[in-house]
């Protein structure tokens, strides 16, 4: 065994002492820690023929890149939609990357890892009030969660006509409605085929709204004159957390047939919490759902799961099953996850997320929905009562989308806010307006955390005005 391997093998238990002891030094300064950072650092291309081991690589790390660790698993990191780390969560994540299991199968050959994962995918069922009927999983993001649902979605549309577009591939246009689609949604058609481009938007209630027009979407149905299509549907918008009407979506596909999937990456949350779980209110009917771990979850990075109705699972296993791997048994006899998601290797991704739901089940994080809903609106109050903010859209759950009433200073005003370090936020365009994103879902948030970026929002504007 080469030197510096055997050396550290030797002592590993001191060496993971010291990462432990780092990241400890990380999460008690997490507070105090900037949101934003200025990069000077320059890349180190070449690699030393001998390696230094891995004492001296934390030392190099911590000379070169500690101080440029940002608080983005902090309370006042509001940038994109950016969760943090339930403790229970980095245990298990922890645990994970120890264990380094490849989840796979749960037929009893190998490890556990695929039973915990078919345990987790239970638990949040549950979680989410939505039925067993579904088959569900986890990927790294709500990306490969909507390519994943989408995948299964465009073999169902191909068996409508007739044909098996995971073996024949896709021909002629394939018709995707929605109204507010994510980008992530957008970018899982290009990757299936169907085109970015091809997906034809239906209007929105009102302006100030990002709901799809039911009306709207019904005569869009009866222009395609019975063929089959693909809806995507909002459980929460980007911009604004609006929510599609899931009960008047699923009267729909009572009378037309189409393939309903909900991108509910951090809005789905919101069933967790009696107050507004009605803006899920027949999401149970839909064929498929994405939602995102890292985000209201609270766990680590390349984390989210997908549903879909167990009554596609023979499509899902069409799609992404390794037909030409005799060794891996039949996909239809032996569950496999490795036939029923786009990834052959996995991590042990489902772990965090049973160590969290465990420890803290529905009712602590109900109060982490809630506490972080009652931060928005807080913050949201604020901007209508300041002379200098206007809210683009209500606060209708944990999003705050603002602008200045003087728009030509939008940009400056979040350069210096973000730049002071003290939180986090990302430029939007909304109807045609410039704007600024407030998305507050860390376990971490308090009502003092709103408190102070008020203050640094009323800092900034004055220097703004001033200048």
């Amino acid at each position: 065994m080469e030197y510096s391997l055997k050396k550290d093998l030797d002592c590993l238990e001191q060496l993971l002492q010291s990462a432990l002891s780092e990241g400890l030094l990380y999460l008690g300064q997490l507070h105090e820690l900037p949101t934003s950072v200025s990069v000077n650092e320059t890349i180190q291309p070449n690699l030393n023929a001998l390696g230094k081991g891995g004492a001296a690589t934390l030392e190099e790390f911590k000379t070169r890149y500690r101080q440029l660790m940002v608080a983005s698993t902090g309370p006042r990191y509001w940038g994109f939609v950016t969760g943090g780390t339930t403790p229970a969560a980095l245990m298990g994540d922890m645990l994970a990357s120890v264990y380094d299991q490849n989840t796979q199968t749960s037929s009893g050959q190998g490890d556990v890892s695929a039973l915990v994962e078919l345990e987790t995918v239970q638990l949040l069922l549950d979680f989410f009030g939505l039925p067993e009927n579904y088959l569900g999983g986890f990927v790294t993001g709500a990306t490969m969660s909507n390519f994943t649902c989408l995948g299964v979605a465009r073999q169902w549309l191909g068996k409508q006509s007739g044909f098996d577009i995971a073996k024949e591939g896709v021909s002629g246009h394939l018709p995707v409605l929605s109204a507010t689609p994510h980008s992530s949604s957008i970018k899982a058609l290009s990757m299936l085929g169907l085109g970015s481009q091809n997906i034809r938007l239906v209007p929105v209630m009102e302006p100030t709204r990002e709901a799809i027009d039911l009306q709207a979407l019904e005569k869009t149905i009866e222009s395609l004159h019975g063929q089959p299509f693909i809806l995507i549907s909002s459980g929460g918008t980007v911009n604004t957390v609006d929510f599609d009407d899931f009960s008047g979506i699923a009267q729909l596909k009572r009378k037309y047939n189409f393939w309903w999937h909900i991108d509910a990456a951090f809005g789905g949350f919101a069933a967790v919490s009696p107050e507004h779980a009605h803006l899920l209110n027949g999401w149970e009917e839909a064929d498929s759902i994405t939602i995102d771990g890292h985000k209201w979850l609270n766990v680590p990075y390349e984390s989210a799961f997908f549903f879909v109705r167990d009554e596609h699972k023979y499509l899902q296993v069409e799609t992404f099953q390794n037909s030409n791997a005799p060794y891996l048994g039949d996909p239809l006899e032996n569950f496999n996850y490795l036939n029923l998601l786009p990834e052959n290797s996995r991590r042990f991704r489902a772990l965090p997320a049973w160590f969290t739901l465990k420890a803290y089940g529905k009712e602590g994080y109900r109060e982490i929905i809630e506490r972080n809903i009652q931060a928005a609106q807080m913050l949201g109050e604020f901007i209508q009562n300041s002379d200098a903010f206007e809210l683009l859209a209500p606060v209708r759950l944990n999003t705050v989308c603002f602008s200045l009433k003087e728009e030509t200073k939008v940009q400056p005003f979040l350069n210096t806010l973000n730049n002071r370090g003290k939180v986090f936020m990302t430029p939007t365009v909304f109807h045609q307006r410039k704007g600024i994103r407030a998305a507050l879902v860390n376990w971490r948030t308090t009502e003092e955390d709103v408190n102070l970026v008020i203050e640094e929002m009323q800092l900034v504007i004055r220097q703004i005005s001033e200048n």
